[in-house]
């Protein structure tokens, strides 16, 4: 076992200990101190940030993974509000989720609590480290995380900023923790540590989260990759489709809630050429079925790894569904449970659609965009959850928390 490592899990376990029992006020002030110091130094981040930059241009790196590790002045700042955000939300520690009593008297709490120690394995996008670190903060944990050495030298910049906040608020500074090891074997150790770290949360590529998942021996909150589709009814409106779609595929193409199929009742071929004009015209490479190439001939033929692709760029597949029903068994086969959308005029097929469509997220005439923590008034998240335990959907603070039984007596034996 790595020393280093050890040693910032044993550092982190007791850290979390002390941020149990942390008042909210505590956690809050701690929560503004970091805010504040991403913004009065952001100038060491962004110095930081452009040598992971230069070095990934150097290794040519794909555009969407650029894009994601890029920070500048403004992301900061959004980051940094994200940050305050978090510090607005109501503390979930403490909280009573429900309450109850037996025949015989005894009266039974159940009761928010923290996890304990959470670990994060992430890529390329430095905004995580801020996202992870203050929401486990928040609920009350200890955060241990791992990004990718293509962001070591922002990880290191912003780790140390918020590790600063955290000793100038009286809370522990190991409380947040980077593990920055060059080798990967580092990570296989870091899933090793059962009794140190309580949740492991693997954010990034199909490959990594697979990995993960398949090989930790911590327990796992899976999140998953986003091959999200948007399914045009018969009864979709022109205007709205449009806007919804071009939103969805082109707001910012390299994440997880960018839609990636777009599905097209065959009733409306208006509707399908429509809609892969405005795709074209956004810059879109629009990859169709025989139905859509034949319809649309700017489009180029799609093959079968074009509907199970994440593309994560202006990429789109494009195919005609023959019913509600078809592609409903198409977005079954191809999807990952992350978000899928309907975009219609028929409440009927609207309720149909969420009801068949299993995923975190079912959006009926809205962009698969909103899938987002702060979208959905959480503030900051720590990932999107495409399994159903123990939490899915977009990760706050209320699913990054566990609970505990408190059961008060008056002197009650079972007999």
């Amino acid at each position: 076992m790595n020393k280093a490592l050890l040693k910032q899990a044993e550092e982190a376990r007791q850290s979390a200990i002390r941020l149990a029992s942390a008042s909210t006020e505590e956690k809050n002030n701690a929560l503004a101190l970091i805010s504040d110091r991403l913004i009065s130094k952001s100038d060491l981040i962004l110095e930081a940030n452009k040598k992971d930059t230069d070095e990934a241009v150097k290794k040519g790196i794909s555009d969407s993974l650029l894009d994601r590790l890029t920070l500048n002045r403004a992301r900061i700042e959004g980051v940094a509000e994200g940050v305050r955000d978090v510090e607005k939300l109501p503390d979930p520690i403490g909280e009573e989720i429900e309450s109850f009593v037996r025949p015989n008297g005894l009266k039974i709490r159940k009761v928010r609590v923290p996890l304990g120690v959470i670990g994060m394995i992430y890529e390329a996008r430095p905004n995580v480290t801020v996202d992870a670190a203050v929401l486990a903060l928040k609920a009350g944990s200890a955060a241990l995380l791992r990004g990718s050495g293509s962001a070591l030298n922002s990880n290191r910049a912003i780790t140390e900023i918020m590790r600063e906040a955290l000793k100038e608020s009286g809370l522990p500074e190991s409380s947040v923790a980077l593990i920055d090891g060059a080798s990967h074997d580092i990570v296989d150790e870091m899933m090793s540590l059962r009794g140190y770290i309580d949740l492991l949360i693997p954010r990034g590529g199909a490959s990594l989260i697979r990995r993960v998942v398949d090989s930790s021996k911590v327990p796992v909150l899976e999140t998953g990759v986003g091959n999200c589709h948007i399914y045009a009814d018969a009864s979709a409106d022109v205007d709205m489709a449009k806007k919804i779609l071009i939103n969805a595929k082109t707001q910012r193409p390299a994440v997880c809630n960018t839609a990636e199929t777009l599905l097209v009742h065959k009733d409306r071929p208006d509707l399908l050429i429509s809609l892969c004009t405005a795709l074209k015209d956004a810059g879109v490479t629009v990859h169709g079925c025989p139905e859509t190439c034949s319809a649309v001939p700017f489009a180029v033929p799609a093959e079968e790894g074009d509907y199970e692709n994440e593309y994560l760029s202006l990429d789109m597949a494009v195919k005609v569904a023959s019913s509600i029903d078809d592609a409903i068994s198409h977005i079954r086969r191809y999807g990952t449970g992350h978000t899928e959308a309907i975009i219609t005029s028929d409440r009927e097929s609207a309720e149909k659609f969420t009801r068949e469509i299993d995923a975190a997220c079912v959006n009926v005439n809205a962009s698969t965009r909103f899938t987002d923590g702060f979208e959905f008034g959480f503030g900051a998240e720590i990932g999107i959850s495409t399994q159903k335990m123990h939490a899915r959907g977009p990760l706050g603070l209320r699913e990054i928390t566990s609970y505990k039984f408190i059961v008060e007596g008056d002197g009650q034996i079972r007999g």
